[in-house]
Parts: structure tokens; C-alpha cells; sequence
């Protein structure tokens, strides 16, 4: 479902993995697990990606990927849990952000450097990603095209480091991913479903709010109750 329409659920998986198969083997468990499920997203929203967009920020992303590479193999499995744990926690507080990217270069730049760390250390980048390709002002499937490419990109790119470096990916791992296939299947179809009763218009809300944690949704109905209250009875 994440790669199909309702990007944010990814995040949810994350500390999940984490906490049944430690926090950096999850990474390698999980990334196998995200490219079965890009090649669902691309297959349905291939024709709609905006591959102008991908090449420029592929370019930041690699330098990230590689900065991920570095740490992740440098730091305690104590350190990478406690990285991992900012990561979603940061991840779910960008759905508060609101950025204007469309001329302005070098935060673009800056996006794809942090997609690219945030993917290679966490798997997590879905909530920066998701709220950059909004900024761009895409519709619906324009959106989800985009995203799948981009992250199917990143994700290949990153199995040789899996591999090699952290050694997070191996056979056991794969057929053991492999077994999970039927639910990505399942997830997949349900999220090209949902999607396709989704507006136009409420789809960028959809994915900000798949990102929010129950917190962070308490927090924002005292603001929509405040702005409500403020405006003299009204809303009521």
C-alpha cells in the first residue's frame, strides 16, 4: 500500500522490523521487501513520473546513499538504533513542514542528499520525499509515478552496499522476504484501489496524514479547535 498510493504506512514498518530483527539487520530484511513493492508502484504509474525531476536529484542522492554507507558501517549497532530512532521520529514531524522547492536549486539538492542518507540508513525517506514532490504542485498519479521511480532507483542502488559493506543481505534473507511476497501482492492492490477513490485535491493530504503519529494527530485537532473557537462560534 505504501508504494501504491498511501506512502506514509511505510514508516510504520520501520520500528517494527527494527524491534524483532534489530535495528541495521531490519534495513536489509526491510529494502528487499520495498523494491518487490517499487516495481508494483512503477508498474501501475510509470507512464505519470516526471523523470526530469528524478535525474536532478539522483546527482545529491548518491552522495547520501554514500554518506549512509560510511556511517552505518563506522557506528555501534547501539549508535545505528539510536540514528534510526531520530530518523522516524524526524519523519514524522516533516509532515509539518511546508517547503517551496520549484526555483530554488540547492534545496533541492539538499532534499535529495537527505532522501538518499534517510533511505540508506532507515528506509525512512518517504516523508521528506513525499513533501518535496508535493511542493512541486503534482497531481495524484503524476505523484505516486514520481515517487516509485525515484524510489525504485535508490533501492537497487542500495542492495550492493547491503551486501558488501553491511552484509544485512543474504540468501537467507531473500527467501525469507520472498515468503512476505503474497502480503506486498495484497498491500499493493489494496493501495492502487484506494487511490483510485481518492480526489484529486485531498490526495497530498492523504499522504501527509499516513505519515502522522496518534501525537502528532492530537495535536493538530487542538489547533483545528483553537482556529474553530477564534472565529466566533464558528465551526460549531
Amino acid at each position: 500500500m505504501a508504494k501504491t498510493g498511501l506512502g506514509g504506512l511505510g514508516l510504520v514498518v520501520v520500528p517494527l522490523l527494527a524491534n524483532v530483527f534489530g535495528s541495521k539487520s531490519s534495513t536489509g530484511i526491510l529494502l528487499i521487501l520495498l523494491i518487490m513493492a517499487d516495481f508494483f508502484g512503477v508498474y501501475y504509474y510509470h507512464r505519470h513520473a516526471e523523470l526530469k525531476k528524478i535525474i536532478q536529484l539522483m546527482p545529491s542522492a548518491l552522495v547520501g546513499i554514500a554518506m549512509g554507507v560510511y556511517i552505518g558501517d563506522k557506528i555501534s549497532d547501539l549508535h545505528f538504533q539510536i540514528l534510526l530512532g531520530i530518523i522516524i521520529a524526524s519523519g514524522a514531524f516533516m509532515t509539518f513542514v511546508k517547503i517551496d522547492v520549484k526555483r530554488n536549486k540547492r534545496l533541492s539538492m539538499l532534499v535529495g542528499f537527505l532522501g538518499g542518507f534517510i533511505t540508506m540508513v532507515g528506509n525512512a525517506a518517504g516523508p521528506i520525499m513525499s513533501i518535496y514532490f508535493l511542493s512541486m504542485g503534482f497531481e495524484k498519479n503524476k505523484f505516486i509515478g514520481t515517487a516509485a521511480w525515484f524510489f525504485l532507483f535508490v533501492n537497487l542502488i542500495k542492495v550492493p552496499f547491503h551486501i558488501i559493506f553491511w552484509k544485512t543481505i543474504n540468501l537467507e534473507v531473500f527467501m525469507f522476504d520472498i515468503i512476505l511476497f503474497p502480503l506486498i501482492l495484497i498491500g499493493a492492490l489494496i493501495g492502487v484501489w484506494v487511490v483510485k477513490k481518492i480526489p484529486e485535491r485531498p490526495v497530498s493530504y492523504t499522504h501527509l496524514r499516513a505519515h502522522e503519529t496518534p501525537e502528532h494527530r492530537v495535536w493538530r485537532g487542538r489547533g483545528e479547535k483553537k482556529k474553530g473557537g477564534g472565529g466566533g462560534g464558528g465551526g460549531g
